[in-house]
């Protein structure tokens, strides 16, 4: 009977050893594989995977407008490059209607200086800077300030690069 038990416990000792094995292989793999989760990045418009909604549902103009992220509501909302576009008035929804290609995030919403390293990054709309009428959203605070430093410097570099990525973003 002792050897039975004997046998029990390296058994659950070996498949304890196993799981703590896979849970660190699966923490690995996370930490240098993101996983798309708050942001689709296979999109040409970067929207939220699971309401669809552009820039997390924040109004596009009222960046120009306000000079700061303002939460569009759900009884204003556009459709416009295949994603959800809220507002947070019926004037924002219609100037956005008439010009999207200037109130819309340029780089249909992805990381400039990351676009400019040649990678898609989904950018945050809390990170934003509107220049020469444009807006660029940023994945980090240190993205935005390098980017406030010398726009035109990442600008050239994304811009060089973006047909490129944006060719292997979905339609």
């Amino acid at each position: 009977m002792l050897s039975v038990r004997t046998m029990t416990v390296q058994r659950q000792e070996g498949i304890c050893r196993t799981i703590a094995f896979v849970a660190l292989l699966a923490g690995f793999f996370a930490a240098f594989h993101p996983v798309a989760g708050r942001a689709a990045t296979t999109e040409r418009v970067v929207v939220n995977r699971f309401s669809g909604l552009a820039i997390e549902g924040f109004d596009p103009v009222a960046y120009f407008v306000e000079g700061a992220p303002v939460r569009g509501l759900p009884e204003y909302e556009a459709m416009q490059g295949g994603a959800v576009w809220r507002f947070h008035n019926e004037g924002n929804r219609a100037s956005f209607a008439e010009h999207p290609e200037i109130y819309g995030p340029q780089f249909g919403g992805y990381d400039p200086t990351e676009v400019a390293r040649g990678v898609t990054q989904a950018g945050n709309p809390m990170f934003f800077v509107v220049a020469d009428q444009r807006l660029y959203l940023f994945s980090r605070e240190a993205n935005r300030d390098a980017f406030a430093a010398d726009p035109a410097r990442f600008l050239a570099q994304a811009l060089a690069r973006w047909p490129e990525l944006e060719r292997g973003l979905s339609q």
